[in-house]
């Protein structure tokens, strides 16, 4: 039974990778497949930073990349 109520997007993540200042891998993703992907760039670029920064459920274009 539908109550007609939408239900809250699921939290999303950004995951990007640094070389210095620049970013080489953005990946946005919902939470649960964020951490695993979060993981699998910290073992393929061990020496590079990575941030696994938490997006805003309101649509901000300037935050999220287009699909």
């Amino acid at each position: 039974m539908t109550t007609g109520l939408l239900e809250p997007p699921e939290p999303r993540r950004r995951i990007r990778v640094w070389l210095g200042e620049h970013v080489i891998v953005d990946h946005v993703a919902e939470a649960a497949t964020a951490d695993r992907f979060e993981q699998a760039m910290r073992h393929s670029y061990a020496r590079l930073r990575i941030t696994n920064d938490p997006l805003p459920t309101s649509p901000d274009t300037s935050v999220v990349p287009p699909r």
